[in-house]
C-alpha cells in the first residue's frame, strides 16, 4: 500500500507514425505533469488536491484538447468541460459549456465546494466563475490557429475529427473517425491514491472537433467518464457517447465492489467487454495503490507512477517512454 497517480492525453486511433514534432511535445508534457503530481504526494498533499493541480497543469498545454488546447465547435467557439471527484466523500462538481474559464477543473471543485449542486453549465457556470473570482480571459485565448486549421478541414470533410490529426494530412481525417461518424478526442485526466488511502479523479475536456454546439460528452457525467468512492479512482477518454451508455468509470467500481475483481481484471473487463472496440480508454487506481490504464483504440497518451519507484510515459501497447 501506498501513493500512486496515473495520468492520460486522450485515448483514439493514434496513428503509429505520428509526426515527431507532435509526438514529443505530448510525451515531455506527460513526463512533466506526472512529476508534478508525484512531488505533491511525497509532500503529503491529498489525492484531491494532486488531481486538481495535475490537471489544471495539462489544462494549460496547448497540446492537449483542454483548456488552452480546447479545440472548436461547428461554429468556431469553445465549450470546454471538466468534472472531479473525492473517493472517500464522493462530493463531486462538473461545468460544461465554459468558453472564458482557463481552469475549468478547479471551476468544477469551486461548484463541489461552494454549491449544493454537481453540475453547472454553460451561462449559469460562467456566471459563478465570475461571482468566484476564478480566472477568466477571453474566448480568442483558447482559439489557435492550429485548432482553427482542424476545424476547417473537419468541415472540408463534413465530420468531427480527432484533435491530433495534423493539419497539412488530410488523408488522416479517413483513418481516424468512426463508421457512423463520431471520432475519439483527446481528454485530459488524472487520478490518485494518496499516503492515508484517500482517492481522488479528476477530468478536462474540449470535447469534439466539429461538434455541435451544446453537445455535452462524458467527462462531467458521473460515473461515465469519473467516478471515484473507497475503492477506486477512473478518469475515461474516447467516444464520450459510448462511455455514457457503458458507465465506464462506476462500471469499474462496481466490479470491484460487487464481483470482487482486482482494479485490472475489472478495468479490462469494462473497456475490452463493454465498450465497443476503438472507443475507449482509462486510468485508474485502487485505494492499495494499483495502477491500470487500459484502452481498446490504437493509442492512448498516457502516464503513472507508484511508490515503490516505477514510472511510465507511453501512447501505444507496450510502448514506454520512459520507466
Amino acid at each position: 500500500m501506498g501513493w500512486a497517480i496515473a495520468l492520460h492525453g486522450g485515448a483514439g486511433p493514434i496513428p503509429l507514425d505520428l509526426l515527431k514534432e507532435r509526438r514529443e511535445p505530448r510525451e515531455a508534457a506527460l513526463r512533466h505533469c506526472l512529476d508534478i503530481g508525484v512531488e505533491a504526494l511525497k509532500a503529503n498533499l491529498s489525492a484531491l488536491d494532486v488531481v486538481e493541480l495535475v490537471v489544471r497543469e495539462l489544462e494549460n498545454h496547448p497540446f492537449f484538447n483542454a483548456g488552452k488546447g480546447s479545440v472548436l465547435t461547428t461554429k468556431g467557439t469553445v465549450e470546454m468541460e471538466a468534472c472531479i471527484m473525492d473517493g472517500k466523500t464522493k462530493a463531486c462538481g462538473a461545468v460544461s459549456g465554459l468558453s472564458t474559464v482557463v481552469n475549468a477543473v478547479s471551476l468544477a471543485r469551486l461548484v463541489m465546494e461552494k454549491t449544493p449542486h454537481v453540475y453547472l453549465g454553460f451561462e449559469g457556470a460562467e456566471a459563478f466563475a465570475r461571482e468566484q473570482g476564478v480566472e477568466i480571459v477571453d474566448t480568442s485565448h483558447f482559439i489557435t490557429p492550429e485548432n482553427i486549421e482542424r476545424l476547417n478541414l473537419a468541415k472540408e470533410a463534413n465530420r468531427v475529427q480527432v484533435d491530433y490529426t495534423p493539419p497539412d494530412q488530410k488523408e488522416i481525417l479517413v483513418e481516424t473517425h468512426t463508421a457512423d461518424g463520431d471520432s475519439q478526442i483527446g481528454t485530459v485526466g488524472c487520478v490518485a491514491v494518496d499516503n492515508t488511502g484517500n482517492l481522488a479523479t479528476a477530468t478536462s475536456t474540449g470535447g469534439l472537433v466539429n461538434k455541435m454546439v451544446g453537445r455535452i460528452g462524458d467527462t462531467p457525467v458521473i460515473g461515465a467518464g469519473t467516478y471515484a468512492n473507497s475503492l477506486c479512482a477512473v478518469s475515461a477518454t474516447g467516444v464520450g457517447e459510448a462511455i455514457i451508455k457503458a458507465t465506464v468509470a462506476r462500471d469499474v467500481a462496481a466490479l470491484m465492489e460487487y464481483k470482487g475483481l482486482s482494479l485490472g481484471e475489472a478495468s479490462k473487463y469494462v473497456i475490452h467487454e463493454s465498450v465497443p472496440e476503438g472507443n475507449a480508454g482509462l486510468v485508474a487506481v485502487s485505494a492499495e495503490g494499483e495502477v491500470a490504464m487500459e484502452f481498446n483504440t490504437l493509442g492512448m497518451f498516457r502516464a503513472c507512477a507508484t511508490e515503490d519507484g516505477y514510472s511510465e510515459v507511453a501512447i501505444w501497447p507496450s510502448s514506454p517512454v520512459q520507466t
